[in-house]
């Protein structure tokens, strides 16, 4: 990648937003219905593929879910989703999750992710900040041998805890350290 110019980089990263609006991802579509009823469905297949899910949400003070997350790259990349806060079953607003990034990549994913938010300081934090980016505070649910996602609820000391999952796609990996949320209002 050298001599890497202003107009390379604009157009790739044009390039991917294009990309990632063609993955259905619900780029350019604010209906707050829409984004509900994928926020429904994605629980409801969390909780059903996932049981233990359950636990984690019954010692939750609030759930960020993000339907679907769409990523694309080539040598540049990024990533867009929307999704709902919920607080006690009932959505309380509505957030956009977007990411770039560039190395050494290519490829196209998407995948969904569910935030547990453990404690009412996690959540304060991450309603208050504008653009709040997740990082070190997040506690990954890991997948063991049987393809099950599982996190010791018990002994989570992380005030958020992350469900990745439902990933499809050309691409190695999913993480969510360096996504931006921010509020939106559909």
């Amino acid at each position: 990648m050298k001599n890497l110019n202003r107009r390379a980089v604009t157009l790739a990263a044009l390039a991917a937003i294009g990309l990632t609006a063609a993955c259905g991802n619900g780029v350019g579509n604010t209906n707050a219905s829409t984004i509900d009823a994928r926020v429904d469905a994605t629980l409801n297949y969390l909780y059903t593929n996932y049981p233990e899910a359950r636990d984690v949400s019954a010692k939750s003070v609030a759930t960020l879910v993000m339907p679907v997350i769409t990523e694309a790259g080539f040598g540049i990349g990024g990533s867009y989703g929307r999704g709902a806060l919920r607080i006690e079953g009932t959505t309380v607003d509505y957030y956009s999750a977007t990411a770039a990034n560039i190395g050494l990549q290519i490829g196209a994913q998407q995948y969904a992710h569910v935030l547990f938010f453990m404690t009412q300081d996690s959540l304060a934090r991450f309603r208050r900040n504008d653009g709040w980016a997740a990082g070190a505070d997040i506690e990954y649910a890991f997948s063991d041998v049987g393809e099950n996602l599982r996190t010791d609820t018990n002994n989570a000391s992380s005030p958020v805890v992350a469900y990745l999952f439902a990933q499809a796609g050309a691409r190695i990996g999913a993480t969510l350290e360096g996504i931006k949320y921010t509020r939106i209002i559909p």
